[in-house]
């Protein structure tokens, strides 16, 4: 049967409009799982690629590593962004991170902070994090009953979390969130100027300038922090690139909190139109981390990344040929309807919360999500034990951006207990 996709399809998945209006975004996504999952797409100013929507594709292709590669294309740039990168850089990449990386440089590269996100180094900062969580709803409380949940909260709350785990200090998180906002919300005027990949190279170059300074002074003055480890890394022996290092400093900086403060503020605005949710974490903070998952599963901030095939393959069905390029799209694959019971309920006890893919799946999974899910959970916890009323108190509105993004402004108005 003839699938009955809109003519400018291709274009709707690339238009980062489409990721500023939640609904739209998953009416297009939902058909696009129906009747075309793995969908060949031409759009007019990006380079072609294969749309991967469902679940079980997006795991399989994640999965296969040796086949599906990272480098070259890591995300949706127009063409002209891209030439423009590549006469300013000599890529159309924006940084060789490790979301860039293939092995074995990607295993060796993740190896220098593994242990910095591990179990051990989680639970020593569970106490500065859940200070950080209690301080977090003091600023709340003190705004007076109302604020903007996503600006005046969720921003600040895992930026300050991230930068404790650096090891640099308070007075510079206004740039910090600047720069990152600037890095992933550069479509969008209100965020990021609106001029893409311009605003891209501007924040690569601050974040730069800022952490050589930083690396400078760890070498001098070596700490126990992520900010040392790096500044000092070496891989067989040999320093790491001064590129590499400050890729490596700006994805745990700005990805590392960004995308959490999408999941908070998201997680928030989900409880608030599901108040029957609200009353049963509050009955029952046993369901906080689960409840984690699924405001990560809801929310699934990252929206996209790429991988690039290195043998004619097959995915759901499709030949895919060497050098084709896919794009895993995460929040389609978290509302399947195959892979999760009634995927566009939200619920906090739902016990397949765990299996959503907003974290990525395989070899490349973010690095910080158990640290992601531990800021969550503190964060809720202390909100729901000492403020009530919560609601809405305005418009929502969502950051009009296709790789990284979330809410931009949430009002709410509320109750200290």
């Amino acid at each position: 049967m003839a699938n009955s996709l809109a003519d400018d399809i291709d274009d709707i998945i690339c238009d980062p409009r489409t990721y500023g209006d939640e609904h739209r975004y998953h009416e297009v996504f939902a058909q696009l799982r129906r009747e075309d999952p793995v969908h060949w797409t031409e759009p007019k100013d990006y380079r072609p690629f294969w749309a991967v929507t469902r679940h079980a594709d997006i795991m399989a292709v994640e999965l296969n590593a040796a086949n599906f590669l990272n480098d070259p294309r890591q995300f949706l740039l127009t063409i002209a962004d891209e030439e423009m990168l590549l006469a300013q850089t000599g890529s159309r990449n924006l940084a060789r991170n490790l979301v860039a990386m293939d092995n074995p440089d990607h295993k060796a590269y993740r190896a220098l902070t593994a242990a910095w996100f591990g179990a051990k180094s989680l639970k020593s900062l569970e106490d500065k994090v859940a200070a950080l969580a209690s301080e977090t709803v003091d600023k709340l409380i003190a705004t007076g009953g109302t604020c903007d949940f996503s600006q005046d909260v969720a921003a600040w709350y895992p930026l300050r979390t991230i930068m404790l785990v650096l090891g640099v200090p308070p007075e510079d998180e206004p740039l910090m969130l600047a720069l990152s906002q600037k890095l992933f919300g550069n479509t969008d005027a209100e965020t990021g100027g609106g001029d893409g990949a311009a605003s891209m190279v501007d924040a690569q170059k601050a974040f730069a300038d800022y952490f050589n300074k930083v690396t400078d002074d760890r070498r001098k003055n070596p700490r126990n922090d992520v900010a040392t480890i790096l500044a000092t890394a070496e891989i067989d022996g040999q320093p790491i690139g001064e590129a590499e290092r400050n890729a490596y400093y700006m994805i745990v900086a700005a990805a590392g909190h960004d995308t959490t403060s999408s999941a908070i503020a998201g997680g928030l605005l989900a409880l608030l139109q599901n108040p029957g949710e609200m009353d049963k974490l509050r009955a029952d903070p046993g369901l906080m981390a689960n409840a984690a998952d699924e405001f990560v599963r809801w929310t699934s901030p990252v929206k996209h990344f790429f991988r690039t095939a290195v043998s004619d393959c097959e995915v759901g069905g499709k030949a895919i040929k060497a050098g084709d390029q896919l794009m895993m799209c995460y929040p389609s694959g978290n509302r399947d309807e195959a892979a999760f019971a009634e995927p566009f309920a939200f619920r906090v006890d739902r016990p397949d919360a765990k299996k959503h893919i907003a974290f990525g799946y395989g070899p490349h999974l973010c690095l910080g999500n158990a640290l992601a899910k531990m800021e969550i959970r503190m964060l809720f916890s202390e909100l729901l034990a000492r403020v009530d009323d919560i609601a809405l108190a305005g418009a929502p509105a969502w950051v009009e951006a296709n790789f990284v993004s979330g809410l931009k402004r949430l009002p709410i108005s509320f109750r200290a207990r």
